[in-house]
């Protein structure tokens, strides 16, 4: 039996400038947009090419502060095409960054190890890893 994540919930302070964020400045497709009342909306978005997506909204998560969910990874296979993209959209990310060491050090250098950060409006953090090939 296959478990597949598909949905992650991304606490926010502002629905309509988290989706911009996501949709406009990422490149987050948006799959929906749902109001279910006045103190309800549940909008998901999902990375090109990805089969997880992410939910903001209110009214969905009240124990988790807006900015409290750290440590949420894209993977790319150009990482600086990836952070060039991330620039060009006004993302304040940060350099590319290598931590440890290729366990695979065949292919490109940065290939598992190559990482650049980033932070949603409301604190957020992202990682972004390259990874070219699966072995």
């Amino acid at each position: 039996m296959n478990w597949t994540l598909e949905v992650v919930v991304v606490p926010v302070s502002d629905v309509d400038r988290a989706k911009a964020f996501y949709a406009q400045q990422l490149g987050f497709n948006v799959d929906h947009d749902t109001r279910i009342s006045d103190e309800a909306r549940i909008v998901q978005l999902t990375p090109p090419g990805s089969g997880c997506s992410i939910v903001v909204g209110k009214g969905i998560v009240p124990d988790m502060p807006p900015g409290s969910l750290q440590g949420m990874q894209l993977v790319v296979s150009d990482i600086h095409k990836a952070r060039a993209q991330l620039v060009e959209r006004g993302v304040e990310v940060s350099e590319i960054q290598v931590l440890g060491e290729n366990p695979h050090p065949v292919g490109d250098v940065l290939d598992n190890v190559g990482f650049v950060f980033f932070s949603d409006p409301d604190g957020n953090g992202w990682a972004v890893q390259q990874i070219s090939a699966r072995t």
